[in-house]
């Protein structure tokens, strides 16, 4: 092993986290931030887009904390790389999200919208031709705490419990919206799909499908959704300790049952219904499962059997749509835990910073734009021809986003008042940064580049 002499160096700036100067040129090019919040009054000092800066850097780099901002303050790459004329200290920071929360939370919200449209992000549809819309409540453990709103939530901790909405195969977040841990689900629901719905056609005018979980088996859900223009909808149905002996006995009458193996047999069928509203007839569609079990899978016999319902609501016809179908739709929803578990773990947002819910909300509408910034760079640099070889998926996770595109080792070189991001001999494909979307391209020659004049 041979021995390595220790020095710092006086004049070179050296950085680890070279791809922010893609989240810089995400965040400058493709939003308007930078005019919007010249809408919010500066009281003192540090205009309020190097704090936005500020935040989203850091949260792309995997960290929610205010105080991380002290480490990057005197960064010169972090400053330069996102455009930063000004760094806030930790305290400024905190102080000023604590003011001004209520009136950022619309701006950021926006600026999640408009950097997806503005880049011309993909929204796969379904094979049935809709793009499918997720929205689902996932908690936050931030037990031990006296933070406010923080209360007992349906997994049994103390925390929030957020509701987030997806679109698409590629889970693009429209919002993520803050609650009490405690809060149903179905609480205040209406008034985040008026705000959600607008944003997807923001993006799309494909036909829609709300995919849905049970706590959101409610008629005025339906009623809502039904009266959108182009929206069809897919939501677990709540049995609500309904008796299944007469499922059973439709299931027969229907001649819909098949045996799966001995002991076992399942039956699928669809049942019309309909809501009645000021006089007038909703239908819809409710798919049912039946699973019945007189023989456990270790071949013991049962001395009851074992009975298993469930079902689907949904508007979509049965003449276009088979029971088969409504199943395989739904089972996508599942997508929306994989989402989840990147604002809590990728993101470092299991635990939120403040102990100020305007404030906290605040920082969910951050990380909704971090979020779909790193998705897109994950689609754009790691999903094609020159991407670093990985097992085949439709979407890179945050994490690996940051660790292939955002911790890249770089030097900072200054001349002619220009800044170079000057890297190793054995990076991966080049940054090219004269190109309108900022891609990465195949490696041309030795090292890769990217030139913080056309970034910030």
């Amino acid at each position: 092993m041979r021995k390595f002499r220790i020095e710092q160096s006086r004049t070179e700036t050296y950085t680890p986290t070279a791809g922010l100067a893609l989240v810089g040129h995400c965040v400058n090019r493709h939003t308007s931030l930078a005019k919007t919040a010249r809408s919010i009054p500066k009281r003192h000092g540090i205009p309020n887009i190097d704090l936005f800066r500020t935040y989203l850097g850091l949260l792309c780099v995997g960290k929610s904390d205010f105080e991380a901002a002290e480490a990057m303050r005197f960064d010169p790459f972090f400053k330069h790389g996102l455009g930063i004329k000004q760094s806030p200290s930790a305290p400024r920071l905190r102080q000023r999200f604590d003011e001004d929360a209520e009136a950022i939370i619309p701006l950021i919200d926006a600026a999640g919208v408009e950097f997806v449209a503005s880049v011309q992000a993909p929204i796969t549809a379904l094979s049935t031709g809709h793009v499918a819309l997720d929205m689902d409540v996932f908690p936050q453990d931030n037990s031990r705490t006296k933070k406010e709103a923080v209360s007992y939530t349906y997994k049994g901790y103390d925390g929030y419990a957020p509701i987030a909405a997806y679109l698409g195969n590629e889970g693009w977040c429209l919002s993520c919206e803050l609650r009490p841990g405690s809060q149903h689900a179905q609480k205040e629901f209406g008034y985040t799909l008026e705000r959600v719905l607008p944003r997807v056609r923001q993006l799309t005018s494909a036909p829609v499908l709300v995919r849905l979980d049970g706590a959101h088996d409610a008629a005025i859900n339906r009623r809502q959704l039904a009266a959108a223009d182009n929206v069809d909808y897919l939501i677990k149905w709540n049995p609500r300790r309904e008796d299944p002996e007469p499922w059973l006995a439709e299931a027969t009458a229907r001649g819909a049952w098949e045996q799966v193996r001995d002991g076992k047999r399942q039956a699928l069928f669809s049942v019309d219904r309909a809501d009645e509203y000021d006089g007038e007839s909703q239908p819809w569609r409710l798919v049912v499962q039946l699973i019945e079990r007189t023989i456990d899978r270790n071949g013991q016999l049962l001395l009851t059997p074992e009975i298993e319902l469930e079902g689907w609501t949904t508007s979509l016809p049965e003449a276009d749509y088979d029971n088969a179908t409504i199943l395989k739709l739904y089972r996508g929803h599942a997508l929306c835990e994989q989402f989840h578990s990147e604002f809590k773990t990728d993101l470092d947002l299991e635990r939120l910073p403040s102990c100020r819910f305007d404030t906290n909300d605040l920082v969910m509408a951050f990380a909704v734009l971090a979020y779909n910034i790193l998705r897109w760079m994950g689609l754009r640099g790691l999903m094609g021809e020159h991407a670093p070889i990985r097992h085949p998926a439709k979407r890179r996770r945050l994490r690996t986003v940051m660790q292939e595109l955002i911790y890249l080792a770089a030097r900072v070189v200054r001349s002619a008042r220009q800044l170079t991001l000057r890297f190793s001999q054995h990076c991966p494909p080049n940054f090219d940064s004269s190109r309108p979307d900022f891609a990465l391209t195949p490696r041309s020659h030795a090292g890769l580049r990217a030139d913080c004049g056309n970034v910030v």
